[in-house]
């Protein structure tokens, strides 16, 4: 599904387009999302500004100056800008529709969001969705020391605590992965017991990972677009162990493994990373 360098590529590519621009038209061709898509929203955001594109997490928050629209980009969606008289796919269930723009959401399952938060609720970062989210990995407020009092006292695997986003948002399943290979920890590690100094090694590779990410578009994963439509290429540079069950290691030769945590696929080497 589309991680945290997907939805910031994403909200790169759309900040650049929407911010400062006005929404003439919103259509919803399909309401059924993973959850309804409001019935009034078109007539609450068409012919109002866009004054901010952010994101937390994996969600990104168009800010109008009454409210926000939370969107989620669910297990396959994309964002992206297509021109304005491109007929629809199927799947491709709601329009921004701007003056010299428009961005459509493309998502097969149905497992993204579109939702209104009002102003009058109070801020946004206490809607349900966000109000229990982890801190941003590039906040400067996130490391070693921050994941070692976050882990303390958690019996779970490591991998299985990065996941759960209350210590650090936006470390999915690909680039968990990755992070623990770059930091050498066995994935089945139980939190509780990463040290401080590891977890400095941890914290260092989890930002490193993601930069790598960001830096070249997110990743080819699926059918992963950016706003513009172009795939990203993190896999054909970057990968050490994600999906190379069965080859050797890059650092030091031994076949990669692939074992399952809580129904997800883990890969990692099973030299390099150390319990």
């Amino acid at each position: 599904m589309p991680e945290l360098p997907e939805v910031e590529t994403t909200r790169r590519g759309i900040d650049a387009v929407i911010t400062g621009k006005t929404l003439r038209r919103l259509v919803v061709r399909e309401p059924r999302m993973r959850w309804p898509i409001p019935a009034d929203l078109p007539s609450l955001v068409s012919d109002r500004t866009v004054l901010e594109c952010a994101r937390r997490g994996k969600y990104l928050l168009l800010r109008f100056e009454h409210g926000t629209q939370i969107v989620h980009l669910g297990m396959s969606g994309s964002l992206r800008s297509v021109p304005s008289d491109e007929a629809p796919r199927k799947h491709d269930h709601v329009d921004w529709i701007f003056e010299h723009a428009t961005l459509r959401l493309h998502d097969p399952r149905r497992f993204g969001a579109v939702l209104w938060h009002p102003d009058s609720d109070g801020p946004i970062v206490a809607h349900p969705l966000l109000a229990k989210l982890g801190i941003e990995p590039f906040d400067p407020r996130f490391d070693g020391n921050w994941l070692h009092q976050q882990f303390r006292g958690r019996s779970m695997a490591i991998k299985q605590a990065l996941l759960a986003g209350s210590a650090v948002v936006g470390v999915g399943n690909i680039y968990a992965s990755e992070s623990l290979f770059r930091a050498g920890i066995d994935p089945r590690t139980p939190a509780s017991r990463v040290s401080l100094a590891r977890c400095t090694r941890l914290a260092d590779s989890i930002r490193a990972t993601l930069a790598d990410a960001l830096a070249s578009g997110g990743s080819t994963l699926r059918d992963y677009v950016g706003a513009t439509g172009q795939p990203g290429s993190y896999f054909d540079i970057h990968a050490a162990v994600y999906e190379r069950d069965g080859q050797p290691c890059r650092v030091c030769g031994t076949l990669i493994r692939r074992l399952v945590q809580g129904q997800r696929a883990t890969y990692y080497c099973p030299r390099c990373q150390r319990r």
